[in-house]
């Protein structure tokens, strides 16, 4: 048995944590540059605002519907769901950290006739001790416990235990097959044309059919809607292969040393998360391109270098991302994005030595320790260098005109109460 934690409209609930006077309005979320809606609540879809609509068609809205519009809190938001996780932890200890916003559990060791009360047990708790609504569905297998958890925000009633053979049918029966969890657009597609347009009739399909396209990811959706469970739960989710950081400006770079500030930043970035998986990189990838709905000239380039030791150290690696970038950049171009790509990621216990090395690796490794410690106490870029620039607001940063506070990371805007 399996159960799912879906936050509801978890960024939107984020905002109206500290914001009470926000619920029972409508309320948007923005993608990074404040582009388009990502997160959005259910009195904005009555409005008729859709996920993944420009910000610029709703903007009238603000004045005209009472919309409230904010720019993505990544920092508030990752708080907020380590919390979430920390409760549901603390009831059941198998979790899966699915996303941001979702965990699965292993119910395994518990009797059938509890989970629902165990499932409201921690749906109340979180509510109490965070603040977040969320729902649960349970079911035998992780695929079908997601079907439940979305009839059960659908409806309204917070948990949902979808077990019975002729429920599931007639709920899988009203899904259409690209709402199924792991089949994907282009999979959709491709069933579609074989009539296959509902997961009753995914689970239905032949393994023979399936796996002439889909494979053996396929079969184990289809044998996962019938039952049989094909996935476990991941306590310790694998080791990454690569690790990306990118993003697009909010206005185009045209200076060398504008774009080799964001690659520094961005490699900064990227070691960061390098370290925290306990791994290093035996080779980067920088990556520059200009803005293809422009109609100014076009340039979109990607340099990679093959590093003689690995490494997770920020300043080797900045050296190598800058060193590629200036292979690569071009001036007379207006670039739009650009990125930085970790990979060939092993263990660092597991480093392959050069004989002529001149690095000193322990010293390195300690230097790292007291970096992220400081970063890790004080914030986030308390410590940063300075290759990155000195600026506040560099261009390279997302446009976030509409962030709200960082109510629980940040002393400076801890919420005030004052007694009256």
């Amino acid at each position: 048995m399996y159960a799912i934690v879906d936050c509801n409209n978890f960024y939107v609930s984020c905002e109206r944590l500290f914001k009470p006077s926000l619920n029972g309005k409508p309320v948007i979320v923005l993608s990074n540059n404040d582009g388009c809606a990502v997160a959005l609540s259910e009195e904005a879809r009555k409005i008729g605002i859709t996920r993944g609509i420009p910000y610029f068609k709703v903007a009238h809205m603000e004045k005209e519907n009472g919309l409230k519009v904010f720019s993505s809190n990544y920092a508030l938001y990752g708080d907020i769901s380590s919390r979430v996780v920390d409760v549901i932890t603390s009831i059941i200890p198998e979790v899966e950290i699915y996303s941001i916003d979702e965990c699965f559990l292993d119910l395994s060791s518990y009797p059938e006739k509890e989970l629902v009360t165990l499932a409201v047990k921690i749906r109340e708790r979180i509510g109490k001790w965070v603040g977040i609504p969320v729902s649960v569905g349970i079911a035998r297998t992780k695929t079908l416990s997601k079907v439940a958890v979305r009839i059960a925000k659908k409806s309204g009633q917070g948990v949902l235990k979808l077990t019975d053979k002729d429920e599931i049918d007639k709920n899988l029966a009203k899904m259409p097959v690209g709402g199924v969890w792991g089949v994907g657009r282009r999979y959709a597609k491709w069933l579609n044309r074989y009539g296959i347009k509902d997961a009753a009739a995914l689970k239905n399909t032949s393994n023979h059919l399936l796996r002439t396209k889909m494979g053996i990811c396929g079969i184990r959706i289809a044998e996962e809607l019938r039952g049989t469970s094909c996935y476990s739960i991941e306590n310790a989710p694998p080791k990454k292969r690569e690790i990306t950081v990118s993003r697009s400006f909010a206005k185009t770079l045209n200076d060398f040393d504008d774009l080799k500030n964001a690659v520094v930043h961005f490699t900064t970035k990227a070691s960061e998360k390098l370290r925290k998986e306990g791994s290093v990189a035996g080779a980067v990838l920088v990556f520059v391109m200009t803005n293809r709905f422009s109609e100014l000239p076009q340039y979109n380039r990607v340099g990679t270098m093959k590093l003689n030791v690995q490494t997770n150290d920020t300043s080797e690696l900045i050296n190598h991302t800058i060193k590629v970038l200036s292979e690569i950049f071009k001036k007379g171009y207006s670039y739009k994005k650009t990125g930085v790509i970790l990979k060939e990621l092993v263990p660092e216990n597991q480093v392959q030595m050069a004989l002529f090395d001149s690095i000193d690796r322990g010293r390195s490794k300690k230097i790292m320790k007291v970096l992220d410690n400081i970063n890790e106490t004080f914030g986030a870029g308390s410590l940063k260098y300075a290759g990155e620039g000195l600026d506040k607001n560099p261009d390279f940063m997302p446009a976030s005109a509409m962030l709200s506070n960082a109510f629980t990371t940040r002393w400076s805007e801890i919420p005030i109460v004052k007694a009256l």
